[in-house]
Order: structure tokens, then C-alpha cells, then sequence
């Protein structure tokens, strides 16, 4: 499909940093794939001429640099090869899912330094779910007792990438911020999407007032939030939008629909004022 592979390069660079995953060849159509948290091992990876309706094909390693052992290689190749058929699904750009999903079985197999230990590697695995189960025990004794109040809004999907906007009430910095570890360590899926924005406003004693927000990595997502809040005039609540990257670059769009699933939680939730003038067109 014509422009696929060069929009798959400006979404994967856009999120991973440049040099991620580079064109080197246009007939064949081959690309440079380098895993940005094994950044010495990169591999080469040709898209077919109707990709995404045809799956690419790992077809060997650039580099593996100093992480494997001489001659894993090919292993690594085979589980690139195995890790891309689990992810890829026709018509559906598939880089962003095999860089996750292989950085994930790689660094296991670096720890271990042995790719085709297979009983290592299940080890490993339940070493770290055991730290993970510790490390959730841990931080679920500072959590609030009780599941915030959460006000959410149905899943939003624009070009493959889905949105989904909550709202609290908060009353200090400190509640927000407990609301938000709290989410993010009893929702494993909001807690592996691309970005969880974040914005406050909170109204403390003695006429102080708080406002904060976080763009998680979408640049000035959390400020736009900010801004919506206070031309709505709304006090005492924080904001969540939640996006799930589909591989496909949104642009300016991203903005106007972060910002519609953030007033959607924040009027589904009732914490918008009714003005008078509302009020009396409400009247008979």
C-alpha cells in the first residue's frame, strides 16, 4: 500500500526517537529496526508492496552489538519471526506491537544471556513477577482504601489509536496524585497505554489554589486539559485521558479529541456549573 511503510517511519520515530526504524532500500522495500531499549541490536525487517494487508519479514539482524552470545543471531531473528505473527493482523500497522512485544521477551533473554534457554527464561519470568507482586504490595499499602470515584467515558477510536477520558473529585495535590497511582497500579491496561495525561484544579484553604498537569510524553496535551478546565470553570476534580498509540499519526487532531473526551468525563461527571442561564431555559 503506497505510503504505509513511509507512515509507519514517522509514527515509530515520532514515539521512540529518530533512527528507530530507518528506510534503507526501496526495491525491496527494507528498513532498520532498532530496539530502543537494546539499542545495540537492530534488526532488518522488508515490507511487502501491500503491507499492512501483508505481513513484513524479519529477515536477519543489522547489529546484535555485545548483548547475545556469538551466534544467536538466528535466535533472535526466529523469535522476532514468531513475536511478528502473534502481532501482526491484516490492514493493521504491527511495528509499535513487535517492538513491544519483543523488547519484552529480549530483555528477559539478556538478563539470562541465553536465548535459547527457554527453562531460564521461564524462571526469570517468574523471579520478576515475584518482585512485581512485591512491588504492588508495597504500593497497594499507600493506596486509598476505597476505589476513587472514577467518572469514565466510553472508548473513543480515531485512525486506530482509542482514547478514554476519567474524571475525579480531588480536594489537595496529594489525594490527585494518590488517584492516579492508585489507577495506575490496579489497571494493568491504562498502565501500558502510550500516554495518561493528567490535569488538576483544586481549590485549597485560605483562598489557595492548585492547578497542575502532566503530558506523559503527548507535548502540550496536559496544558490544553488545563486550559478546557478553566474556561469551564471547573474546581476540585482531576482529569485522566488515556491513548492507546494505533500506529497511525493523528496530528493536530489528537489535541481536539483529548480535549472532547476530557469535557465528556467532566460534564458525564456533573462537575460543570449549571449558569443561570442554563437554568432557566430549563424551565417551563
Amino acid at each position: 500500500m503506497e505510503g504505509a511503510v513511509e507512515d509507519e517511519v514517522i509514527a515509530i520515530n515520532s514515539i521512540y526517537g529518530d533512527n528507530t526504524l530507518i528506510l534503507v532500500s526501496q526495491n525491496p522495500r527494507i528498513c532498520t529496526l532498532r530496539l530502543p531499549q537494546l539499542a545495540s541490536l537492530v534488526l532488518r525487517v522488508e515490507f511487502p508492496n501491500d503491507y499492512p494487508d501483508e505481513s513484513p519479514v524479519i529477515i536477519g539482524t543489522e547489529t546484535v552489538g555485545d548483548i547475545l552470545s556469538k551466534g544467536q543471531g538466528a535466535d533472535v531473528v526466529l523469535l522476532a519471526q514468531r513475536s511478528l505473527q502473534n502481532v501482526w493482523h491484516i490492514g493493521e500497522p504491527c511495528i509499535f506491537d513487535l517492538i513491544e512485544a519483543l523488547e519484552a521477551e529480549l530483555i528477559v533473554n539478556e538478563d539470562n544471556n541465553d536465548v535459547g534457554n527457554q527453562a531460564a527464561q521461564d524462571d526469570q519470568r517468574t523471579e520478576r513477577n515475584q518482585n512485581d507482586n512485591e512491588i504492588r504490595s508495597k504500593l497497594s499499602s499507600t493506596l486509598p482504601d476505597v476505589a476513587p470515584p472514577w467518572t469514565i467515558t466510553a472508548a473513543l477510536t480515531e485512525r486506530k489509536s482509542v482514547f478514554v477520558g476519567r474524571a475525579v473529585p480531588v480536594s489537595s495535590p496529594e489525594q490527585a496524585k494518590e488517584y492516579l497511582q492508585h489507577l495506575l497500579t490496579t489497571d494493568k491496561k491504562v498502565a501500558k497505554a502510550t500516554h495518561n495525561i493528567t490535569a488538576w484544579r483544586i481549590r485549597g484553604q485560605n483562598e489557595t489554589s492548585y492547578q497542575d498537569c502532566d503530558d506523559d510524553g503527548e507535548t502540550a496535551a496536559g496544558g490544553r486539559i488545563l486550559h478546557l478546565m478553566q474556561l469551564m470553570d471547573v474546581w476540585d476534580v482531576m482529569v485522566v485521558v488515556t491513548r492507546w498509540y494505533g500506529g497511525v499519526l493523528l496530528g493536530p487532531d489528537r489535541f481536539r479529541i483529548i480535549n472532547q473526551v476530557a469535557r465528556e468525563a467532566l460534564v458525564s461527571g456533573s462537575f460543570v456549573k449549571e449558569t443561570d442561564t442554563n437554568k432557566k431555559k430549563g424551565k417551563k
